[in-house]
């Protein structure tokens, strides 16, 4: 049996033209990461108002669609398609399914914008983390986050 070394794992909401963090769900991994789709968002829709929502194929639901659409508020989710199984086939779910006929291509580009987010805060932060217990590295990885936020308005001022 294959043994796995636990690690910190991060879901972000970022605003796309400022880098700003707006929400961050904390879990430790090798795991899914779909679970921490909804509170991500739903911690972001309140300090941040989302018209367009990108996300990796990772968060492809029927339920992650509907619910930022009908619940939060969001009028687009540009998340591609996961297929299930063997073959590729038209899902069933009225969001998904919009996904499967008329991706945005050329939207989906902008996704590169999370990417540097991440890539910005290694470059500034570091990626290596001094805690050692599971509690504290939860709150090392806030206290990035903040300080990261917190770099990136003083340097708008």
């Amino acid at each position: 049996m294959k043994q796995f070394r636990r690690f910190p794992k991060l879901t972000l909401v970022s605003h796309h033209a400022s880098y700003l963090i707006a929400a961050l769900q904390v879990r430790y991994g090798p795991c899914n990461d779909a679970p921490d789709f909804i509170p991500a968002v739903t911690q972001a829709v309140r300090c941040l108002p989302i018209h367009r929502l990108f996300g990796d194929r990772a968060y492809d639901a029927e339920s992650h669609h509907r619910v930022c659409r009908e619940e939060l508020g969001i009028a687009s989710t540009v998340i591609p398609i996961n297929p299930r199984g063997p073959r590729a086939y038209r899902p069933t779910g009225p969001h998904r399914r919009r996904m499967f006929d008329h991706f945005p291509r050329r939207l989906y580009g902008r996704r590169w914008h999370a990417e540097s987010t991440i890539s910005q805060h290694k470059r500034r932060l570091g990626s290596a983390m001094t805690a050692r217990t599971p509690r504290s590295r939860e709150s090392e990885c806030m206290l990035r986050i903040t300080t990261h936020d917190l770099m990136i308005l003083r340097h708008a001022n």
